[in-house]
């Protein structure tokens, strides 16, 4: 009785491995073909929004909202470049309204550099800073116009950084200056204000600062169901607290942090404003009337005595989700990279498939040798499995003697079956254990493939140009059925007719059920099955 119980185990691990292979799948054919949109119903079309929000006389972020703007065509965008950033900045405002990542293809084999922040009507995202204070009117604020020295700003080969001034208008005698700085080799943008007083009152006002978007994203822009898409702020309570696009239609957030940041999260890519680790700020989340989806911050009160001046520094990332630069750039950062529940293993997969990376620059093969060193590390695990699964292929003979002799007393016939384990020294349980290491291992490499930004268009060899896509021919998942059926070769049948012929049918299954998902996913699994495989072999010739 007891074997039987041990083969059911052994199915319900890989009916529980396929369940999970059709969810995988079913997540994967999302991120391929979704193009998801939840506004609500109750909003509004998207119109372009005013980069800057209303003025009233009460400096809170029920002041914050946005107009409808049409830019003037004689105020052009001011376009600024570096080795790895190019970025728009609309002069109305003097906000950040598009960046492009000159190192990320916008397709496979693309010269155009993928779109991070945009001003397209139909996936808006863009970023809003400004001021607001009980001593100016609304109707100026509607009508700051930033001036330049230039409209175009590119970073020179001798030079580290570039520095953009925009010129803001002067309202009550408060002149409002903006400093944007690039960095070489840096995704990271310093946004400085320098608020200077030259009239005769003291001035008290806030800044804010802003990440708006609507909830519409290509299909290669996220994994629905795998991937967090939405918008998250960091507390030092909280280092990562996910405020979804649904929490935002059903109340806004209010937080007074210290430090901190407020980031827009989406599949490998990251937009946050970071200010001041010491400062403490208001953190809001909103829906404005044209229908984008905003999270933000604002400012504590910022005093200027007369005939004084202040700057205020703030930083904004917009980038890929490359946890090193995360981390440079504010603490907690880089866990907006999510590895799911199992991410510690994932963490530390790819890791090892970073190291092994740098040394040979290929990540099909980092993927191989990854797979190598963790069958590596379970080897004796393994092998002790391997070696109890084969002895009881080997006592099978004596486990159909017990059941002739004991066929009309179960329990007896357990007890007996239970004395032969013992006198063989084995373990009925040992032989699921390969099973169930696997499958965590799986879903953390899962994650790697699905989450990390450097696996994204990175080629194996010949057909295999995208490890995160799947296999164009299909070769790949065969070979993983293949290599499931002679694992099973191997392994001692079910003794129950059914349950064999179901067991034959899995590779079939897992087959068809893996069929679409990413190659670097499959590479790893049949990698995996023929180490398997051969330890398997060896194990049995040595017990022989």
């Amino acid at each position: 009785m007891l074997d039987h119980i041990l083969d059911y185990l052994r199915l319900g691990l890989y009916l529980l491995l396929a369940l999970l292979g059709y969810h995988l799948y079913q997540a994967w054919q999302l991120s391929e073909f979704a193009n998801v949109s939840t506004k609500p119903d109750s909003q509004i079309s998207v119109t372009p929004p005013n980069q800057s929000p209303i003025i009233n006389n009460t400096a809170t972020t029920n002041s914050i909202t946005t107009k409808s703007l049409n830019i003037s065509p004689n105020a052009p965008l001011i376009h600024a470049k570096t080795d790895v950033l190019e970025i728009d900045i609309d002069p109305h405002g003097g906000n950040i309204i598009g960046s492009k990542l000159l190192k990320y293809p916008a397709e496979l084999g693309s010269l155009t550099p993928y779109s991070l922040l945009n001003n397209d009507p139909q996936k808006r995202y863009i970023t809003t800073s400004g001021m607001i204070s009980a001593n100016l009117a609304e109707a100026a604020q509607d009508s700051a116009l930033y001036s330049t020295a230039k409209t175009q700003y590119t970073l020179a080969n001798q030079q580290n950084s570039l520095s953009i001034i925009l010129h803001g208008p002067l309202y009550n005698g408060i002149q409002i200056n903006k400093e944007i700085i690039l960095q070489r080799d840096s995704y990271l943008v310093t946004v400085n204000y320098i608020l200077i007083n030259h009239s005769k009152q003291a001035w008290q006002g806030k800044l804010y600062y802003q990440l708006l978007r609507t909830d519409t994203a290509t299909a290669k822009d996220f994994a629905n169901l795998t991937t967090y898409f939405g918008a998250a702020i960091s507390s030092h309570d909280k280092p990562l607290q996910k405020i979804s696009f649904k929490e935002m239609r059903q109340q806004n957030l209010h937080a007074n942090i210290t430090g901190g940041w407020a980031a827009m999260v989406q599949h490998y890519f990251v937009s946050a404003w970071i200010p001041q680790q010491h400062s403490s700020n208001e953190y809001y989340s909103k829906i404005t009337p044209d229908g984008l989806y905003t999270i933000g911050m604002l400012s504590d009160i910022i005093n200027i005595a007369p005939q004084q001046q202040t700057t205020v520094t703030t930083h904004l990332y917009t980038g890929p989700a490359v946890a090193d630069y995360l981390e440079q750039a504010a603490p907690g950062l880089q866990l907006t990279i999510d590895y799911g529940m199992l991410w510690m293993i994932a963490a530390g997969i790819f890791w090892l498939m970073k190291h092994t990376y740098n040394l040979i620059g290929n990540w099909g093969g980092a993927i191989i040798i990854t797979t190598i060193i963790i069958k590596l590390l379970f080897y004796q695990l393994s092998a002790k499995s391997y070696r109890s699964m084969n002895m009881m292929k080997k006592i099978q003979p004596k486990i159909e003697h017990l059941k002739e002799l004991h066929a009309n007393n179960k329990q007896q016939l357990t007890q007996a079956t239970l004395a032969l384990y013992r006198q063989e020294k084995i373990n009925p349980m040992g032989g699921c254990l390969p099973m169930l290491i696997q499958i965590p291992v799986f879903i953390a490499l899962y994650w790697v493939l699905v989450e990390s930004v450097q696996l994204r268009q990175a080629p194996f060899i010949l057909w295999i140009t995208d490890l995160t896509a799947k296999d164009p021919y299909y070769v790949l998942p065969i070979l993983v059925g293949m290599s499931m059926f002679l694992q099973q070769r191997l392994s001692p049948p079910p003794p129950d007719p059914t349950q064999a012929k179901l067991m034959l049918l899995m590779p079939v299954i897992f087959t068809c059920l893996f069929i679409s998902c990413p190659a670097g996913l499959m590479l790893y699994w049949f990698v995996n099955n023929l180490l398997s495989c051969l330890q398997q072999w060896l194990i049995i010739r040595s017990i022989k």
